[in-house]
């Protein structure tokens, strides 16, 4: 068991759209009621995500029974949901009741808080490893049958990590700005189901009316944003709004613009609030380091200093360890909360523990004369231009800077670096400032505009869908 909800009793765990309350009984006596109607015992579940009650319900339920449940998100294209059902063959489905005509091939078991729990065709296909508690999607999954293997000890450890420098307790109050199918939007729900707060759930996004109303009805304590969640919010004035009940802001995601992470900080000392910037993979259950609060002004740009229980190392060229503060590497982690490794097939689900605790991340990262880590880039995200090597994340960076409320993209092959951005006024301006910026002839840059930047549900630019403007 993961969570011991009872012992909450009568706290509020979740308020929904329509200002429902449900207590922590009621919710461990759903959440169990479902699990017991799995009857081939430990087996494997898609879950079809949603910010709702029966969604949550059926995780913990799944999660505290030692059922392995699958998370994904509810309008995930169906080509690629049959495509996964085909790779992994689960035993049973959850899905909302809605959506639950689309899966003729299979029988109804139960329904309750608006889900319906489907037994498929399939029964314990593959062995499922006995420490293996969940899958989840990489955070830059598309199409991919890639799933990262969590454990128990995985999520207790990242739970009791994050409560611990978060400071959570029952008092607190988050609504939902991240889907549940999402490692930090599910790490928001673990972390304050553990310590008996109020989960406000909404399908609502905070460029709706609605959402601001129910923050303000429900009185959110904090939210949970990535990179472009805070683009959004500087969109939207967000510094003028009148929000009282606002304790605390939390960032994860990717790397936010360093100017941007400043004038957070500086709302945030100036109304006497939290703003803490996180770091984290799904490939380490959610979270690997955070800045304190109270650093958040002084180290902005930074994504702070291991978490309690980890320990960050940096790697160079030659695989040797960093000592030197100011030098760029691979950043590697090592911690309780490392997973156990990749799956890409139903044989995979029986594997065990391949990383044993160790992981190289793939992020460039140097650390300060402090000790506080600064993310470069990813490892992958470079060309070579002109026989020198490009960071195409810190271009993106250069743009968002010195253009603030444009939208901007960097991708390319060797030679050539294309600048997507979402306006079209300004591209032969972004062309000659690049090229000036990064000490390169202009004709190394391509700008080209486009509406919009295709991102996935948590604001990651889906840089394979560029590839056909330059793919030939």
């Amino acid at each position: 068991m993961v969570w011991n909800l009872a012992n909450y009793k009568e706290n509020v765990a979740v308020i929904d759209e329509t200002g429902k309350e449900y207590t922590y009984l009621t919710l461990s006596e759903k959440s169990d009621e479902i699990a017991s109607q799995v009857k081939s015992g430990r087996s494997l579940i898609f879950c079809l995500c949603q910010n709702e009650i029966g969604s949550l319900a059926g995780y913990l339920g799944f999660l505290n029974h030692q059922i392995v449940p699958v998370l994904l998100d509810a309008h995930l294209n169906r080509e690629l949901l049959g495509f996964l059902l085909d790779t992994y063959k689960p035993d049973y489905l959850w899905v909302p009741v809605t959506m639950s005509g689309e899966f003729t091939n299979c029988t109804t078991e139960y329904e309750v808080l608006d889900y319906t729990l489907l037994k498929t065709k399939y029964t314990h296909a593959y062995a499922l490893h006995e420490d293996l508690a969940l899958l989840l999607t990489t955070s830059g999954s598309t199409g991919s049958p890639k799933f990262v293997r969590q454990t128990y000890k995985n999520i207790i450890a990242n739970i009791e990590s994050i409560v611990e420098y978060l400071e959570l307790d029952a008092t607190e109050r988050p609504i939902t700005t991240l889907q549940m199918n999402y490692t930090y939007g599910l790490s928001i729900i673990n972390t304050h189901m553990w310590v008996g707060a109020s989960i406000i759930l909404t399908k609502k996004t905070l460029m709706q009316k609605e959402f601001w109303d129910q923050f303000k009805a429900y009185e959110a304590t904090s939210f949970g944003g990535v990179p472009y969640t805070y683009e959004m919010l500087e969109r939207l004035r967000f510094f003028r709004m009148n929000l009282p009940s606002l304790r605390t802001m939390t960032q994860a995601g990717g790397k936010l613009l360093p100017e941007s992470h400043r004038r957070f900080a500086e709302y945030a000392a100036d109304t006497g609030r939290h703003f803490v910037v996180m770091y984290g993979q799904t490939e380490a259950t959610a979270r690997m380091s955070y800045l304190p609060w109270q650093k958040s002004l002084e180290k902005y740009g930074s994504v702070g200093v291991a978490i309690p229980g980890g320990k960050f190392s940096i790697i160079d060229v030659d695989g040797n360890e960093v000592s030197e503060p100011e030098v760029t590497g691979e950043l590697v982690y090592e911690g309780t909360n490392v997973t156990m490794g990749y799956a890409t097939c139903g044989e995979d689900l029986g594997k065990g523990d391949e990383w044993h605790g160790r992981l190289f991340t793939g992020d460039m990262a140097k650390f300060d004369s402090d000790g506080y880590y600064y993310i470069t880039g990813r490892k992958k995200r470079f060309l070579k231009i002109f026989g020198s090597r490009v960071n195409l994340d810190e271009a993106e960076q250069l743009v968002k800077s010195a253009y603030r409320g444009v939208d901007c993209a960097c991708s390319g092959v060797d030679d050539k670096m294309y600048v997507f951005i979402t306006d079209g006024r300004k591209t032969e301006e972004i062309r000659r400032f690049l090229a000036e910026k990064m000490n390169f002839h202009s004709s190394a840059f391509e700008v080209m505009h486009i509406d919009t930047i295709p991102r996935n549900d948590a604001g990651k630019v889906l840089y394979n869908k560029l590839g056909k403007y330059f793919q030939k």
